[in-house]
């Protein structure tokens, strides 16, 4: 008896070792294939962001199929915060992704667009395009931003952020773009907010305006200018003949248009802010719009406009701002007119409270 249990501890004993022994074999085998890290990788991706990071599109932004994704401790107000970037590649970030409630307090420095409108052409924003309400900013890096109302809470949007670090070019920002608004629609989902998205985004427009090519005669505008054709001649005798506009979108949540010089100098630009933007915009600027102050001239150096929207609590606010130029440090137009200043923003707000269905367009003294 002592025989048999003896012998039935040694097979025990024998079987164990060869079961580690596999196991160290396929754990090797993992290692060595790469199999783990893509395992591990994979399941990096599947919690950042809360679980609400959209996949398809990273291989695009990155260059890479093999990212990996690292979830952060949020700032107060914010919903989640993640970055990828491609595995093995140290600790630089290559794609940053941050969401929020548009009730929340902004990250810090996202407000930092806002107050650039002054700055000749650096305020500017193109539209995502296919349907999402989202717009693309250049300044340094390379950033989509998308704001989606939520239809069953309309005090309230689902506002992401993705920021991608290094050079750009169609095929990056295209991917960029479809992880941002399809992260964006599925943290949507997983709040109970209901959201109009947009199409599988394929293409994102890489059109920056600044350069005199993108400059054309105000009578000729067909995008976000059209609504100012009938003043071309006044605006000609107030020295800013010409334009440089992007394509129209009705579902971007911010609108810019800018009458230039003949020398293709940033003399006005106008914008119009919608939901979310308008809120921050109006967080990053308000107070002095509301007091009839400016960071650079003082008074009378604009003229807004309000109204009321129907895919959102919060009213749109339309903006004409006299234009800096940074690069001769003085303003291209030297002479500010209030009267065509509130021409020009007038027939801009009702034009583009016309196209979304907006009512009740007020101008502000």
């Amino acid at each position: 008896m002592q025989t048999n249990s003896g012998n039935r501890w040694i097979r025990v004993g024998w079987t164990a070792s060869a079961l580690l022994l596999a196991l160290g074999i396929v754990a090797l085998v993992l290692y060595g294939t790469g199999a783990f890290d893509s395992w591990r990788d994979a399941r990096s991706l599947d919690r950042a962001c809360g679980g609400a990071l959209a996949q398809k599109g990273l291989e695009a932004a990155l260059g890479t199929s093999d990212p990996r994704g690292e979830s952060h401790d949020t700032e107060r107000g914010l919903l989640a915060q993640c970055s990828v970037k491609t595995a093995g590649s140290g600790t630089g970030k290559a794609l940053d992704i941050t969401l929020r409630w548009s009730n929340e307090t902004p990250p810090s420095g996202s407000l930092a667009a806002y107050s650039e409108d002054y700055n000749g052409f650096k305020g500017q924003a193109a539209p995502l395009g296919n349907g999402w309400s989202g717009v693309v900013r250049h300044d340094g890096t390379t950033q989509i931003m998308v704001a989606l109302d939520c239809r069953n809470q309309k005090s309230k949007a689902l506002v992401a952020y993705g920021d991608l670090y290094g050079e750009t070019n169609s095929g990056t920002l295209a991917g960029l773009g479809r992880v941002t608004a399809e992260t964006a629609q599925r943290a949507a989902q997983k709040h109970d907010c209901q959201v109009q998205a947009g199409e599988p985004l394929v293409k994102v427009s890489t059109a920056k305006l600044g350069d005199p090519d993108t400059a054309e005669p105000l009578k000729q505008a067909q995008g976000s200018c059209a609504s100012l054709r009938d003043l071309a001649r006044t605006a000609a005798q107030n020295g800013v003949p010409e334009v440089m506009e992007y394509p129209t979108d009705t579902h971007a949540p911010q609108t810019n248009c800018y009458l230039v010089t003949s020398q293709k100098k940033p003399g006005f630009g106008l914008y119009a802010y919608y939901g979310a933007s308008a809120k921050d915009f109006l967080r990053s600027e308000g107070d002095q719009l509301k007091q009839g102050t400016g960071p650079i001239y003082g008074d009378k150096d604009y003229a807004w406009a309000t109204a009321s929207c129907p895919q959102s609590t919060q009213r749109a606010v339309f903006v004409l701002y006299h234009l800096y130029d940074r690069a001769t440090d003085s303003p291209p137009i030297t002479h500010y007119s209030a009267e065509f200043a509130t021409s020009a923003l007038k027939a801009f707000a009702t034009h583009e409270a016309e196209t979304r269905g907006c009512t009740d367009v007020r101008m502000a003294s």
